[in-house]
């Protein structure tokens, strides 16, 4: 191909990639087409709802994707030593609670996917977490009736002639004394034992940095003061245990092999 032949190509070659840009963004639900137009064709950076919007979407994407391992860690952890020391099986529980309440509200309200999605994975692997946990310190069976009982509550509160929406606004709004509380379990256990046990320094250090995040997606996806005020809460805590995880970073190995020993 010739140098004239090439310049003529590369027009087409950059719009058939703008093209395939515009169809993916869209896919995502990442911008609107005038925002698209705006941002990456016109370059026009100064269209700040737009930028933010792009900046929020693609936070609230890598957050939802970021979700599906962010948990898998600790699983790991707790499933390769037998054993859930040092994690608060009523501090699971109540955090299993606030994520499902937390997603089937924003499900029911039509919030984008990218603004809670993340509560599915972490449904599931939370649900991991508590199954291990009680079945090394209470047995299989219980661990298996726990799994169960949570199955069909989450099937009832997606029905919505059983449980109405109203109820599931309340369950949003309770998250955020439970929330609190179920982590300031782990935080007082975590400054009881002097140690973090088994909990994955990877899993704490993401759900801080997550919760942060999503304060800024709830604000500008959602607008809803209960959904905002809970991730807020949820920052606060997580942060504390992350702050933990780095005070007895050195402690907890030490104290796990002193208790095995």
């Amino acid at each position: 191909m010739g140098v004239e032949e090439a310049v003529k190509e590369a027009p087409k070659a950059a719009m058939d990639i703008i093209a395939l840009l515009r169809d993916l963004v869209f896919y995502l639900g990442l911008m609107t087409p005038a925002c698209f137009e705006d941002l990456v064709v016109g370059l026009n950076f100064s269209n700040i709802p737009c930028v933010k919007m792009a900046v929020s979407k693609c936070l609230g994407l890598g957050i939802v994707v970021g979700s599906s391992l962010v948990k898998l860690p600790q699983v790991l952890k707790i499933a390769k030593s037998g054993s859930g020391e040092g994690i608060s099986v009523v501090g699971v529980l109540l955090e299993l609670v606030a994520i499902s309440f937390s997603g089937t509200y924003s499900f029911t309200q039509g919030f984008p996917f990218s603004s809670y999605g993340e509560s599915v994975f972490l449904a599931i692997q939370t649900t991991m977490i508590g199954v291990l946990v009680i079945a090394f310190s209470r047995g299989k069976l219980q661990a298996l009736l726990f799994a169960a009982l949570y199955a069909g509550s989450v099937w009832a509160l997606l029905t919505p002639s059983i449980v109405p929406s109203v109820v599931l606004w309340y369950g949003q709004a309770a998250n955020i004394p439970m929330i609190l509380l179920g982590k300031f379990i782990q935080i007082v256990t975590n400054f009881r034992n002097g140690h973090t046990g088994q909990l994955s320094s990877i899993t704490c250090f993401l759900l801080a940095l997550g919760a942060i995040a999503r304060i800024f997606t709830s604000v500008q996806e959602t607008g809803d003061q209960i959904v905002i005020m809970t991730y807020v809460c949820s920052s606060v805590v997580n942060c504390i245990i992350a702050l933990q995880v780095m005070l007895y970073w050195n402690s907890s190995p030490a104290a796990t092999k002193k208790k095995t020993a």
